[in-house]
């Protein structure tokens, strides 16, 4: 499948914070759904830098966010209609410099699903800790 990865544009915004809600409240179920709200996109991403996966029909399919200054990856979103159709794996490979670039993010344990596809590209877990959502592990790209 075809994926254009592209920066959010400002008619995205309300379907992005779409996304970001419904995919948490679908995949965190160990946490009460009532902490999680439409705004928290916006106050999320707040100095991040986005990724925008659109499918070939226009939808967006989900998104990727990126905290530059540490080479880390906040968040990557994908609607579960489109999940396991690479969308996740286009948004990594337009990162900046990848594959030869070190990146890092947090999983939570809980989401092993997201494990499994972080590990499958890569990843490895070079750490741990806690979190309001629970336990997760650090997870490093280390350049090929």
């Amino acid at each position: 499948m075809t994926w254009t990865i592209r920066p959010p544009r400002a008619e995205d915004q309300e379907m992005l914070a779409d996304i970001y809600l419904s995919v948490r409240r679908q995949t965190f179920v160990w946490v009460d759904p009532g902490k999680f709200h439409h705004e928290d996109f916006s106050a999320h991403t707040n100095g991040e830098t986005v990724f925008v996966c659109e499918h070939a029909d226009g939808s967006l399919a989900g998104f990727l966010s990126l905290w530059p200054e540490d080479d880390f990856i906040h968040m990557l979103y994908i609607r579960s209609e489109f999940q396991g159709r690479g969308a996740g794996t286009a948004l990594l490979q337009a990162l900046p410099e990848w594959p030869q670039h070190k990146y890092r993010l947090k999983c939570l344990v809980n989401n092993r699903r997201a494990k499994a596809f972080y590990l499958s590209h890569g990843f490895e877990v070079t750490g741990n800790g806690a979190s309001p959502e629970g336990d997760y592990e650090e997870l490093s790209f280390f350049p090929l």
